[in-house]
């Protein structure tokens, strides 16, 4: 794909959607770091059905350590690899009160020191909560880069790097939302609703379907 293309390819979905967001609900930036670290393996959905009771008992770092891993356990025991989670959040909370006031990182190593806190956790927080220039790469992503020809790579960070070197700069802070919305609603991962798509003229794709 040239950058012509993919330079309209991202003028329509900003035209279809000037603002995007992500459908994690959160309310202040440690907020939004439990909500991703939730999200790992999960849909944004269950998510937010277990933070909503969560975070109306504890949304800082001192009040959520206080509820202890059993106590958090409570509140996400729907979400998958909840025991590791709960045990991760108790530890990152402690790190936050440690070593930055109770207050959310806004660098990279800083945030990946977290327990819990990968690369991809690292560019989401960047991304949404400090308006930085981050590729959080997940398998919606993933796939409509490869699938599109936007951005193919045969791993996560090669993807990553190839976004971040090939999105227009006009685009690059809001491409992840984009990106991520249209992979799980539009280009899904069994049968992409091709004919339903925006960019499906733009799209290296084969095999597209009518749906």
């Amino acid at each position: 794909m040239n950058k012509h293309t993919r330079a309209e390819m991202f003028r329509r979905l900003q035209t279809e959607n000037p603002a995007p967001v992500t459908e994690l609900e959160y309310s202040s930036t440690f907020e939004l770091l439990i909500a991703v670290i939730l999200s790992a393996q999960a849909t944004d959905v269950s998510v937010n059905k277990a933070t909503r009771p969560l975070f109306k008992v504890a949304n800082t770092p001192e009040t959520m350590q206080a509820l202890g891993v059993d106590g958090l356990k409570q509140y996400i025991r729907t979400i998958g690899l909840f025991n590791t989670k709960a045990e991760n959040i108790i530890k990152t909370c402690t790190a936050l009160i440690a070593h930055y006031h109770g207050e959310v990182p806004d660098e990279r190593a800083a945030l990946e020191a977290l327990p819990g806190v990968g690369r991809k956790t690292a560019n989401v927080v960047l991304n949404t909560a400090f308006r930085q220039i981050a590729m959080a790469v997940d398998t919606h992503i993933f796939r409509v880069s490869n699938r599109t020809g936007l951005a193919p790579g045969k791993t996560v960070l090669e993807v990553e790097k190839n976004l971040l070197k090939h999105v227009p700069k006009d685009y690059l802070l809001d491409a992840h939302h984009w990106l991520i919305l249209h992979g799980r609603y539009v280009c899904t991962a069994r049968k992409p609703r091709c004919g339903a798509c925006l960019i499906e003229d733009l799209c290296e794709f084969k095999n597209k379907t009518d749906a």
